[in-house]
């Protein structure tokens, strides 16, 4: 048995140009997300190629910068990421080919390797976190805070199963 979301177009089947109504609310609601993380993140992938970064490079940049000069152990990255990668190692080594990053083998286990933010590291944070935020602002800023608010929860609910 099929449903349908609403019996007029929605905006997304106008974007699309799609002539019937998706079959389930939950198609559409999965279909406006993947449409509207398109668009923003394009934007956001602009302004890291400027600067010779990716999403996924900052963001691992970001997370080491967290610990501070103790350092991370390099398989811990990956839970604290925002997306999924499957190779962190791959982009550890490009962080430390462009001397944003260092490695050391820890002094009390060697088995363990720690990474640590290095100026430059920080710079290029520094650098780009306000521009991040202002590029938020102007993509977002549109709706209010309690909207704002509403679509954090509904977000995070969304990614709880019962």
């Amino acid at each position: 048995m099929s449903t349908t979301t609403t019996s007029q177009h929605s905006i997304l089947q106008e974007e699309l140009g799609e002539s019937q109504p998706f079959q389930v609310p939950e198609q559409e609601a999965y279909l406006n997300l993947v449409r509207t993380h398109a668009l923003l993140s394009d934007e956001v992938a602009e302004l890291f190629k400027q600067h010779y970064l990716s999403q996924p490079l900052y963001n691992v940049l970001k997370v080491v910068a967290r610990v501070g000069e103790v350092g991370m152990p390099s398989q811990s990255i990956a839970q604290y990421m925002v997306a999924r990668d499957p190779d962190i190692t791959r982009l550890v080594d490009r962080l430390q080919k462009d001397r944003l990053i260092e490695r050391e083998r820890d002094e009390k286990d060697r088995r363990i390797v720690r990474v640590r933010v290095t100026q430059s590291g920080m710079d290029m944070i520094q650098t780009l976190d306000p521009l991040i935020w202002q590029l938020h602002r102007r993509q977002l800023g549109h709706l209010s805070q309690n909207k704002l608010e509403l679509l954090n929860q509904l977000l995070v609910e969304s990614r709880i199963k019962p």
